[in-house]
């Protein structure tokens, strides 16, 4: 998207040096098993500023004083986690990269999370990237003034906050075995603190513990990448470690209700020209007569389970809880990233990291790339030049 960049970059792209790049990045490393892009995302300073912009309206409405009630009835009743914080700790922003009426490329927004993301590998990655093809100073993977210094320091105050590492603890269902388990161990090297499977954790009254060298140690901080969509029909497996759901002496980073709140049910609130028309289907009172135009999406799920993106009439008749679903205006990408053989969509995510008593701050980016029907690994099988990766953005 930035002509001299890509240029520079497609012009030294070689399958050898991809290889090569590919192997660095797992060195040390178990294997990775997601697919990592062939090149970075060269975002123009136009296109970073919308980004910015779309970003910041997205804030507003997430700090306003009624924002608590407005997404009350996001979070299920079976799973309504105690002592709720007053912030996340994270957001992140995804954006499909369009044309607009003008034919000039914006974002437009396509899903957004209170949860955390790839903090760790994203700075990772977008570091070999710049070890192992020439990528010049006048682009950046950070964001308002973040570097490498500024950036690990501000996670450890959001992750580990007042403790030690070592009562701190990044965890998830078999975390070690998890898809996105090299991002635990980037966050683990950069922070000094445990990963953990929920299985190694025992519950002593309302304390949490786990053992090392025969010794018993005290959580007092949980970095949760546990997703509770994932576990919602095999509740047993808190039965050897402990329910999240029940009254606890801990931290959370992010606390479990902020992935209810800031999601897929946020959107109808939102008006924007960086938003998609987005209605929850149950507000529906006359079917569009477009509706090709359309996507339903079901509110609680992720990773694009359950997406009709062809929806007929018959589908939005056939759903029995239209409170739980959203219908929405479908987002064009624009085949904006020049690979050797044509165009490929890009998303670009937006990463804010938001400490405790502070402000929002975004700091550094993820983008994933598409020829499929859909950003995601299912729709893009035997494709290359596709996969995740990250945006250098013009200074």
């Amino acid at each position: 998207m930035v002509p001299a960049q890509r240029q520079k970059y497609n012009q030294q792209f070689t399958k050898e040096k991809y290889k090569t790049f590919l192997n660095q990045l797992g060195l040390g490393y178990p294997q990775i098993p997601f697919r990592v892009a062939e090149t970075p995302v060269f975002v123009p300073k136009a296109l970073k500023e919308k980004l910015i912009a779309a970003g910041e309206e997205i804030i507003k409405l997430i700090k306003q004083p009624n924002f608590k009630a407005l997404t009350e009835k996001a979070i299920p009743t079976d799973w309504h986690v105690p002592n709720e914080n007053e912030q996340p700790h994270f957001l992140t922003f995804d954006f499909g990269i369009c044309k607009d009426k003008n034919g000039e490329l914006t974002p437009m927004l396509i899903e957004m999370q209170g949860f955390p993301s790839l903090y760790g590998f994203q700075h990772h990655l977008a570091k070999t990237f710049k070890s192992s093809f020439e990528i010049d100073d006048s682009v950046n993977y950070f964001l308002n003034g973040f570097n490498e210094e500024k950036y690990v320091g501000l996670l450890k105050e959001v992750i580990i906050g007042k403790h030690r590492p070592e009562e701190v603890a990044l965890i998830d269902v078999d975390a070690l075995n998890q898809k996105t388990a090299i991002d635990f161990f980037v966050t683990q090297k950069l922070l000094g603190i445990k990963i953990l499977a929920l299985e190694d954790i025992k519950k002593v009254g309302k304390q949490l513990f786990y053992e090392e060298n025969g010794k018993q140690i005290q959580l007092k901080r949980i970095y949760n990448r546990l997703i509770f969509d994932e576990v919602a029909d095999n509740t047993e497996i808190f039965k050897n470690s402990f329910d999240p759901r029940q009254e606890l002496d801990i931290e959370w980073v992010t606390h479990p209700n902020w992935f209810y709140r800031i999601s897929k049910y946020t959107m109808p609130f939102l008006k924007s020209e960086f938003v998609p028309e987005t209605r929850f289907l149950n507000e529906v009172k006359t079917i569009p007569a477009d509706l090709e135009n359309y996507v339903l999406k079901p509110l609680f799920s992720f990773a694009g389970m359950g997406v009709i993106i062809d929806v007929t009439e018959a589908d939005l008749t056939n759903i029995k809880d239209p409170e739980n679903w959203i219908l929405q205006r479908k987002v064009n990408y624009e085949p904006a990233v020049q690979a050797p053989d044509g165009g490929v969509k890009a998303e670009i995510r937006m990463m804010y990291l938001w400490p405790d008593g502070g402000e929002p701050q975004l700091c550094i980016n993820l983008a994933r790339l598409s020829r499929g029907k859909m950003i995601g690994v299912r729709y893009n099988a035997n494709f290359d030049w596709v996969g995740g990766t990250i945006g250098f953005m013009e200074e």
